[in-house]
């Protein structure tokens, strides 16, 4: 089933400042997660940024604001998202029935977002190009349990250009613009 604009938000967890710097090739990580975040937020598509443990973990990685032009995130002291109330009352309330997931660790609060995002009765939409883990073997894990649990695995530029449909227009251009 092909994802729709209006259908859609994307849950954006845990790119934090003290997870990052210990995923692998996280400079590549941030890039293609920036131009993910920036292209949903061109489409105006809703986002909740997670962070797991801010106390300890600290803040979102500066790209996560300033591709997503917020400052605003949720907290959970769960791994999955979808285990904190809060965040599990703000993804129904939002009506949508497609969620894009992206962020770290893949194999952990990644992974257990999509579950409970499938079990909620949600689609849940992961961007492997944009989910990272320390190690090579529990990312190569995290995609091949998601793919087992009939999760839906796709690429940044795939997803972008799924949600617009068709060429033309200032948002094509500016998508267009971010991934080349």
């Amino acid at each position: 089933m092909k994802a729709r604009i209006d259908d859609t938000m994307a849950l954006i967890v845990d790119y934090q400042e003290r997870l990052m710097p210990s995923i692998r090739d996280q400079e590549e990580l941030s890039r293609r997660s920036s131009i993910l975040i920036q292209g949903l937020k061109a489409m105006d598509i809703p986002m909740i940024i997670t962070q797991q443990y801010t106390k300890g973990l600290g803040m979102s990685a500066s790209f996560v604001y300033e591709a997503a032009e917020t400052g605003e995130y949720m907290e959970k002291g769960t791994f999955s998202s979808l285990d904190d109330e809060q965040i599990l009352n703000a993804v129904k309330s939002s009506g949508k029935k497609n969620v894009i997931v992206c962020g770290v660790e893949a194999h952990i609060c990644v992974l257990q977002t999509c579950l409970d995002l499938q079990e909620h009765g949600f689609r849940p939409i992961l961007v492997i190009d944009c989910i990272g883990s320390r190690k090579k073997s529990d990312y190569d894990m995290a995609i091949t349990r998601a793919i087992q649990e009939g999760i839906t695995v796709t690429s940044y530029e795939s997803i972008l250009f799924e949600l617009l449909n068709k060429s033309g227009g200032e948002v094509f251009k500016k998508i267009s613009k971010l991934v080349k």
